[in-house]
C-alpha cells in the first residue's frame, strides 16, 4: 500500500535557489551547457521511472527475496527486477554521469545523485545493483590500465555488465589488514585468486550477462597488514578481446544471506577457487584504489537513507491525514466526524516534522557534496579542485553516518505514526525500517565514519578543513547579522559554530595525552558537526523562504516552518551531545573486562 511521489519541487529549490547549480556548471567547460531546464527534465523523467517502474516492485522484492540454485550457482532476482533493469539500461539511465569516451552522457555527478535519491526512495534493494556498478566504474576509470578501461568501461557504462566490490571475509570486516585471499601470478600476466568473501551485495544475479568483481587479495610477497593488499579485476565470464563473453571464471556464489532487510538484493557468500584476475593499479596499493569505490559507496549509502527518509515521510503524512483517532486537546477539529485526524496531536506532528527536516537537511547536504565533487573532478582551476576535494573529504563521513542514523530514527518515527498498522507488512512502513538499518553498518560502520571525521579529517590536519567550512558559516552569519527576520536562525548557527571550534580544540588537547579520548567522543562529535552542516543549510533555506513567502507560494511557507522547527526542536540536541563528548573516556575504559 506504499506510494511515492518524487520530491521534484524541493530538489529544484536546493539545486537552483540554494546553490545555483547552473552557475557552478557554467564555470566548468564540460558542463557549461547544462542549464536548469535540462536538470529539471532529467529529474522529471527519472522520477517517472522510479515511481512507475521501481516503486511497484519494492514490496515484491521484500516478500520474494532472491533464490539461489546451489547446483549451478545461478541466482534469480525477484519478479520484475530483471525486466526493470532492462528498461533502465535501454533508457540510458546507467550512463548519465559516465565519461563520453566510453559511451557515457557526461552529465554532472549532481544530476546522477538526484536520480539516485529517487531510485532509493522507490526501491533501495534494486538500486544497489546499478549503484555498485557505478562505484566499480569509478574505481576502474581512475586506476585501471588503458587496456582494462577499453575492455570493461563501455559495458559498465551502458549497464550491460554490473560490478561489485569484494572486501569482507568471514574473519575480518573493518580490519582489512587481516584478509587472507591469495593471488598467485601466472605466466600470462594474470593471477589465480583463491579465497572466500562474505556480505557481497549484488554478488550474483540474473539481471545482466556479466558481473565484474573488484577483489582485494594478497600477492605471495605481500607485507602484512593493509600495506600488503592488492586489487584485482575478476569477471564472472572472462571477456574476449572484442568484448564478447568467454569462459566461466571459477568465482561462485556459495550461499546468500538471510537478512533483516533489503531482501531484493543478493547478499552473497563468494568463493574464489583459482579464479583468473587482473591487477588494478600497483601491487600492494589495492586499498588506496578501492577507496575510490568505497568513498563513492559511502556517499551512495547516505543517498539510500535519504531516499528512505523521504518515502517514509510521504506515506506517514498520508496516513496521518486520513486516520481519525481521538480529539484535539484544544477541542474537536472535525465535529462532523467521530474523531479528529491524528495530525491534530502535537507528538504526531513532532515525528512527522522531524522526518521532514531530516529529509530536507539531508537533501541539501547530499546535493552540496555532489556539487563539490563535480568541482573536484572537473573544474579547470586547480585551486578550486583542491578546496572542493577537502570539502568532499570532510562531508563524506557525515553524509554516510549522520544521514543513516537519522533515517533509522525517522523511519521508526513514521512507523510509530501508523500505530499498530505500522508493524504490519501490508502497509509497507516496517520494510523501510528494516531496510534502513543496514545503512548504518555497511561501507564502514557509523562509528568508523565518526573516527574518520574526528581523527583523520579534523584533527589530522589541525582542523584546516573544518575551519574552511566554518568560514562559510561565518560569512553567512555576518551577512545576516543586521537582518531581524534572520535572528532566530543566525544566532543559534553562530553559537554552534563557536562551540564546535571549542569542542574540537578541547578533544584534540585531550587526545594528545590519551588517544582513547577520540574514540570516546567521536560518535557524539560527528552528530554535532552534522547539525552544524544542517543548521547552515536551513539558515540559507530560511533566508530564501523569507524573501519569497510574499509570492503566495505555500512551498516557501512550509520551508520556513520546517526551518523553524529544526532550530527550535532539533538543534538543541547538540547541547547534550557536546556534554557527552566532553565527558571523556574514563567511565568507558576503566571498567575491567571481566566485569562486563
Amino acid at each position: 500500500m506504499s506510494q511515492y511521489t518524487p520530491p521534484i519541487r524541493d530538489m529544484q529549490f536546493v539545486l537552483h535557489e540554494m546553490f545555483n547549480a547552473e552557475s557552478i556548471f557554467k564555470s566548468i567547460p564540460a558542463f557549461n551547457e547544462i542549464d536548469a531546464d535540462t536538470m529539471n527534465q532529467i529529474m522529471e523523467e527519472g522520477g517517472k521511472f522510479c515511481s512507475e517502474v521501481l516503486q511497484p516492485l519494492n514490496a515484491i522484492g521484500d516478500s520474494e527475496g532472491c533464490t539461489l540454485n546451489k547446483a549451478d550457482h545461478s541466482l534469480k532476482t525477484p519478479t520484475g527486477f530483471k525486466e526493470a533493469y532492462q528498461q533502465f539500461v535501454e533508457a540510458g539511465w546507467a550512463s548519465l554521469s559516465c565519461d563520453p569516451n566510453y559511451g557515457g552522457q557526461g552529465l554532472p555527478v549532481t544530476v546522477n545523485q538526484a536520480f539516485y535519491e529517487m531510485m532509493n526512495s522507490a526501491n533501495q534493494a534494486w538500486t544497489m545493483y546499478p549503484g555498485l556498478t557505478h562505484g566499480a566504474y569509478d574505481c576502474l576509470h581512475e586506476h585501471g590500465s588503458q587496456e582494462q578501461k577499453d575492455l570493461y568501461l563501455p559495458k559498465l557504462t551502458s549497464g550491460e555488465w554490473t560490478g561489485t566490490m569484494c572486501l569482507t571475509e568471514p574473519h575480518c570486516g573493518t580490519d582489512l589488514g587481516m584478509l587472507r585471499s591469495k593471488a598467485e601470478p601466472q605466466a600470462d600476466g594474470s593471477y589465480k585468486i583463491t579465497g572466500a568473501k562474505i556480505f557481497i551485495s549484488s554478488g550474483e544475479h540474473d539481471m545482466a550477462e556479466n558481473i565484474i568483481h573488484l577483489v582485494l587479495a594478497r600477492l605471495p610477497d605481500a607485507p602484512v597488514g593493509t600495506k600488503g593488499i592488492s586489487l584485482f579485476l575478476v569477471p564472472k565470464f572472462i571477456p574476449n578481446a572484442d568484448g564478447s563473453l568467454g569462459a566461466r571464471n571459477p568465482i561462485f556464489c556459495g550461499a546468500i544471506e538471510h537478512k533483516m532487510g533489503i531482501h531484493g538484493n543478493a547478499t552473497c557468500q563468494i568463493n574464489l577457487d583459482g579464479a583468473s584476475g587482473w591487477l588494478i593499479g600497483q601491487p600492494h596499493r589495492g586499498l588506496a584504489a578501492m577507496f575510490v569505490m568505497m568513498n563513492a559507496a559511502r556517499l551512495g549509502v547516505g543517498m539510500q537513507s535519504l531516499g528512505l527518509t523521504e518515502v517514509a515521510y510521504q506515506n506517514a503524512v498520508v496516513y496521518a491525514k486520513d486516520r481519525i483517532q481521538g480529539r484535539s486537546l484544544t477541542g474537536p477539529k472535525s465535529a462532523d466526524k467521530p474523531a479528529d485526524s491524528i495530525l491534530v496531536h502535537p507528538d504526531v506532528r513532532k515525528m512527522l516534522l522531524t522526518t521532514r527536516a531530516y529529509a530536507e537537511g539531508g537533501r541539501a547536504l547530499c546535493m552540496w557534496t555532489a556539487l563539490e565533487l563535480d568541482k573536484e573532478l572537473s573544474h579547470p582551476d586547480e585551486a578550486v579542485r583542491k578546496e572542493a576535494s577537502e570539502m568532499v573529504a570532510l562531508a563524506t563521513p557525515i553524509v554516510k553516518a549522520f544521514i543513516t542514523d537519522n533515517a533509522w530514527e525517522a523511519t521508526s518515527h513514521c512507523m510509530q505514526v501508523y500505530g499498530g498498522h505500522g508493524y504490519i507488512a501490508e502497509w509497507g512502513m516496517e520494510q523501510y525500517v528494516r531496510d534502513s538499518r543496514i545503512n548504518m553498518i555497511y561501507e564502514g560502520t557509523n562509528t568508523i565514519q565518526s573516527l574518520d571525521l574526528l581523527g583523520r579529517k579534523v584533527l589530522g590536519d589541525g582542523g584546516a578543513k573544518l575551519m574552511k567550512f566554518g568560514k562559510m558559516v561565518r560569512v553567512l552569519c555576518e551577512a545576516e547579522a543586521n537582518n531581524p527576520a534572520m535572528k532566530e536562525f543566525i544566532e543559534p548557527l553562530a553559537d554552534l559554530g563557536d562551540k564546535v571550534s571549542k569542542l574540537t580544540m578541547e578533544i584534540g588537547g585531550k587526545a594528545m595525552q590519551n588517544p582513547d579520548e577520540v574514540g570516546a567522543a567521536a560518535v557524539d562529535y560527528l552528530r554535532v558537526v552534522g547539525h552544524l552542516f544542517y543548521a547552515y543549510f536551513f539558515a540559507k533555506a530560511a533566508k530564501i523562504a523569507l524573501e519569497k513567502q510574499a509570492s503566495g507560494d505555500k512551498f516557501y511557507t512550509a520551508k520556513l516552518h520546517t526551518a523553524r522547527f529544526y532550530f527550535q526542536k532539533m538543534l538543541p540536541e547538540t547541547a547534550m551531545l557536546i556534554r557527552k563528548a566532553r565527558a571523556g573516556s574514563a567511565t568507558l575504559m576503566e571498567m575491567e573486562a571481566d566485569l562486563f
